[in-house]
């Protein structure tokens, strides 16, 4: 029987554990009774599907039946996490699968930036950020992922149909987009909750001159408190560069 709820990260890589075992003390350091487990690649149910590739992408869909829990959160390696979002289940165990739509900057603000969303657009999908993503064991969410790994499998075909680049290669966002509007947005997201989000540090969202934010913000990073260029964050926050896991694991020893 599968436990209760809990937080599921995916991370195959030696950059990805480390990131992973740094949002694992972050969930932790505010939620001390959550349950977390971390899928490495040595753990998936079928088998590592791309193992020529440094980008594991196409093993995502597997983390449905690699998820011991009945109620899923699943999120992105290169994450920590503020404060308790324990709250979210209480809404989200209403529903099959959930994937968030919300982006914001690091001032916490809403962003409707999509200037990493040319794909999204022109295809007229879900705007869908796989990065936190919910699902409970149930027909749906088991169809959700069956969906996603046919994307995958079958990339160059759902690629030849789409307006994209001829070459353009499939990101987990994408995959979802295109699963989210095969089931209906309606079934597979929940745009009026609007604190199921996260913050993305990427340039363009935030405005920095580079991708590398640490270069630009200043990172203030205690056990019980997390400011950028000195602004609380209160919402998960997608760091992305890699390196910033040796700061988080530096402080929450």
């Amino acid at each position: 029987m599968a436990l209760d709820k809990g937080f599921v990260i995916m991370a195959q890589g030696e950059d990805y554990e480390k990131c992973a075992l740094a949002l694992e003390k972050s969930i932790k350091n505010v939620m001390p009774d959550a349950n977390v487990t971390v899928i490495t690649t040595d753990m998936l149910p079928h088998g590592d599907q791309a193992p020529d590739i440094y980008w594991k992408l196409r093993n995502d869909w597997q983390v449905y039946e690699a998820s011991p829990y009945e109620y899923t959160i699943k999120l992105e390696s290169d994450m920590y996490i503020p404060r308790s979002i324990d709250y979210w289940w209480d809404i989200l165990k209403q529903r099959d699968v959930v994937v968030s739509t919300v982006i914001r900057d690091f001032r916490q603000d809403i962003s409707d930036s999509k200037a990493y969303r040319k794909f999204i657009v022109d295809n007229e999908l879900p705007d869908t950020y796989n990065g936190i993503t919910y699902f409970r064991k149930s027909p749906l969410a088991e169809l959700f992922f069956a969906t996603t790994k046919h994307i995958w499998e079958n990339w160059d075909d759902f690629r030849s149909i789409l307006k994209c680049n001829v070459k353009e290669e499939a990101t987990t966002d994408w995959v979802y987009a295109i699963a989210c509007h095969i089931l209906g947005a309606e079934n597979t997201t929940l745009p009026q909750f609007k604190d199921f989000s996260m913050v993305h540090m990427k340039q363009f969202i935030n405005g920095t001159p580079t991708e590398n934010w640490t270069e630009t913000f200043i990172p203030e990073l205690f056990p019980h408190t997390f400011r950028i260029n000195t602004i609380p964050q209160i919402y998960p926050v997608h760091y992305h560069i890699k390196s910033f896991a040796d700061t988080i694991l530096k402080e929450l020893k």
